[in-house]
């Protein structure tokens, strides 16, 4: 589209997209995430025991946890401690005695509800149990 000046000369219609509002946008987008994510990451708050000796896990595992209430909850779902032996050998998987499950206990939860646990957990047939413990931290 042309227009005409008063010089006699014609002129084009400038067809540029701002893009200054999208980088914006975007950028606000990524502060959000980057602040909710964190808090999105486990929705079961658990002060686990400190060991000299942890081994890092790389993979996505199996995590059974014990809060600081005695609840139970598998891969975050609460459930029954005596309906936990027929639901981990519903779990898709490998056989019961070649599964890996990891237990996350807060470290105030009395030996009695762990072992109850544990048990369970024997019941279902799985023999490859770790307990998920933080590092010291050295001053």
């Amino acid at each position: 589209m042309a227009f005409s000046n008063r010089t006699g000369g014609t002129q084009t219609a400038l067809a540029e997209i701002n893009i200054t509002p999208l980088v914006d946008v975007v950028l606000v987008l990524l502060v959000i995430f980057m602040l909710t994510a964190p808090v999105l990451q486990s929705g079961i708050e658990v002060a686990v025991p400190k060991t000299k000796t942890v081994k890092e896990i790389t993979e996505q595992r199996q995590v059974l946890t014990i809060n600081k209430d005695q609840e139970v909850f598998l891969q975050d779902k609460a459930v029954n401690v005596a309906d936990l032996p027929s639901l981990l050998q519903q779990q898709p998987g490998a056989e019961p005695t070649k599964k890996v499950i990891y237990i996350e206990a807060d470290e105030r939860v009395p030996f009695g509800a762990f072992a109850s646990v544990m048990d369970a957990v024997k019941q279902a047939g799985i023999t490859n149990i770790s307990i998920v413990t933080q590092p010291i931290q050295k001053k």
